[in-house]
């Protein structure tokens, strides 16, 4: 069993015999493309700062993968690739990168939280991350937004 399985299965111990997670599935993976930016944005997470995040389409339709719904548990790893929380999406919205607005902006919980930080920030990572899917950075780029809220922080809680 990984370690992500065991923090799983510690976090379904917590539950009633028949809440509905011990059924679901769920994911395993950081925020970000990099250790560090994963172990920051997950401390920004677990802080309560950050309680959204974004994600290209393209980079769904090119894995192949549904796109998230409300409901999805994901267990959130630190740069380390450690267990640190697991999150439930509670909404999810389409929208293009210039219709992302300054409350979703400052939901991501990074750098002020403005608006214009998002956008740069955002800039950078998209050019950064899409070339490997054949795709580039647009102002008119499809997202896939996401609200979540922490549902288990592990023995720390």
């Amino acid at each position: 069993m990984t370690i992500a399985e065991q923090f799983w299965q510690a976090w379904l111990a917590t539950l009633p015999a028949d809440a509905p997670a011990r059924h679901a599935t769920y994911m395993v993976e950081p925020f970000g493309d990099n250790p560090a930016l994963a172990a920051e944005l997950v401390e920004l997470v677990l802080a309560g700062t950050k309680t959204a995040t974004c994600s290209a389409l393209w980079d769904w339709e090119a894995e192949g993968n549904p796109l998230p719904e409300p409901g999805l548990l994901w267990v959130v790893l630190d740069g380390r690739g450690e267990p640190r929380c697991i999150v439930e999406t509670v909404e999810v919205t389409r929208r293009r990168y210039d219709e992302v607005d300054a409350a979703f902006a400052a939901a991501e919980g990074e750098g002020d939280r403005s608006l214009a930080y998002w956008r740069e920030a955002h800039r950078r990572f998209f050019t950064r991350t899409l070339p490997a899917i054949g795709k580039q950075f647009a102002t008119d780029m499809p997202l896939v937004c996401e609200r979540f809220r922490v549902v288990y922080r592990g023995i720390e809680e």
